[in-house]
C-alpha cells in the first residue's frame, strides 16, 4: 500500500497549487494547473518529489491520461525503482537536478557525523534539548503552523513552499507521516516532519522556534531521527540543498555533515501538445534554446 509522497492524500494536500490527477497504471499523482495567459493546462509532480508504485507504467499513464495537457514536469523520487533509461521512455527531458544527501542506517552512527556536527549535537544536549516522537501528528497542527511561520518569515518563503494551514492539516494526516518534536524546558523548540515509505524515511520539513535556533535544536532533531529510525527503515533521504542546484550554502553543508552519501535526483519533462507548447513559449518570449522547462513558465520563479 502506498504511503508518503506516493499516497493520493499527499497530492490532495497540495490541491491549492493544482488539481490532483491520478495516474492509475503507475499509482502516482500529478497536479494540473492553468497555464498563465491561456486556457490550456499542464501538470507538475507534487512538491518536492513525485513517487509512484510502478515506474514502468508511467509512460503509458502519460500517453493515456494526459493527452489534453500541454506538458508534464516532475522530479522523481531518488529511491524510486527507475534509472535514466526507464525515465527516458516517459520523458524527453531527463537531466541531473540535485544530489540528495542520504543516510545509510546500516552504517554505525558513531563514525559518520563530522566533527563540526558532533560538537553541535553535544551543544544541543548541553542545552537540554530532547527529541521525542509525536503520537498524534494531527493534534500538533497549531504548534507546527506557528513554527513554520517563523521559517517563512526568516527565509522569505512564498508560493508552494509557504504552505497554508489547510495544506498542513492534510499533510499531517497522510499515511506514513512521522513527527519528531524537539523539547527544551518543557516547551517545543522545533519539529521535523518525515514521510516513511517502504524502507526509506524522507525528510519533509523542519521548523524551529527562536529558542530552538539558539539551542541548536536542528542538530538534535537530525541526530534524534537517526536514532529513532535506526530500527525502522534502511535509509534516510535528507533531501538536497536550497535553490535550483546544490551548492555550498548553509543548508547543503548542514545536510552533508549528517549524510553517509548522496543519491542523484533528476528533473524530467515531456511535451504533450507540441504545437501549443511552441506557441506558448513564443508568447512568453522564450527562445529555442531556453533551458527552463516548460519554457513558457520560465519567469515563474
Amino acid at each position: 500500500m502506498s504511503a508518503g509522497y506516493a499516497h493520493p492524500a499527499y497530492a490532495h494536500a497540495l490541491r491549492e497549487f493544482g488539481t490532483p490527477r491520478a495516474l492509475p497504471r503507475s499509482g502516482g499523482s500529478l497536479l494540473e494547473r492553468l497555464v498563465p495567459g491561456s486556457d490550456r493546462r499542464d501538470a507538475m509532480g507534487p512538491y518536492p518529489l513525485f513517487a509512484c508504485r510502478d515506474w514502468s507504467a508511467l509512460a503509458a499513464d502519460l500517453d493515456e491520461v494526459c493527452r489534453d495537457l500541454v506538458s508534464v514536469a516532475l522530479v522523481p523520487d531518488p529511491f524510486g525503482a527507475h534509472d535514466p533509461a526507464l525515465l527516458r521512455q516517459a520523458f524527453e527531458v531527463v537531466r541531473p537536478f540535485k544530489e540528495h544527501f542520504v543516510y545509510d542506517l546500516g552504517v554505525a552512527a558513531s563514525g559518520t557525523l563530522t566533527k563540526h556536527h558532533r560538537y553541535y549535537v553535544k551543544q544541543a544536549a548541553a542545552a537540554e534539548v530532547t527529541v521525542e516522537p509525536c503520537s498524534d501528528p494531527s493534534a500538533f497542527l497549531d504548534e507546527w503552523v506557528a513554527l513554520y511561520g517563523t521559517l517563512v518569515q526568516r527565509h522569505g518563503l512564498r508560493g508552494i513552499k509557504a504552505f497554508s494551514r489547510e495544506s498542513f492539516r492534510d499533510q499531517l494526516a497522510v499515511p506514513g507521516i512521522t513527527l519528531l518534536r524537539a523539547v527544551r524546558a518543557g516547551r517545543t523548540a522545533g519539529a521535523h516532519l518525515w514521510y516513511v515509505s517502504g524502507s526509506v524515511a524522507y525528510s519533509h520539513l523542519m521548523a524551529l522556534s527562536a529558542d530552538g535556533y539558539a539551542a541548536s535544536a536542528s542538530y538534535a532533531l537530525y541526530a534524534g531521527a537517526i536514532e529513532y529510525f535506526a530500527s525502522r527503515v534502511a535509509w534516510l533521504d535528507l533531501g538536497a540543498g536550497a535553490g535550483v542546484a546544490a551548492g555550498s550554502e548553509g543548508l547543503t553543508r548542514f545536510k552533508r555533515g549528517f549524510a553517509t552519501g548522496t543519491r542523484p535526483a533528476f528533473f524530467c519533462g515531456r511535451v504533450i501538445d507540441r504545437e501549443a507548447y511552441t506557441r506558448l513559449a513564443a508568447q512568453a518570449g522564450a527562445g529555442p534554446d531556453e533551458p527552463y522547462f516548460p519554457a513558457y513558465r520560465r519567469a515563474e520563479f
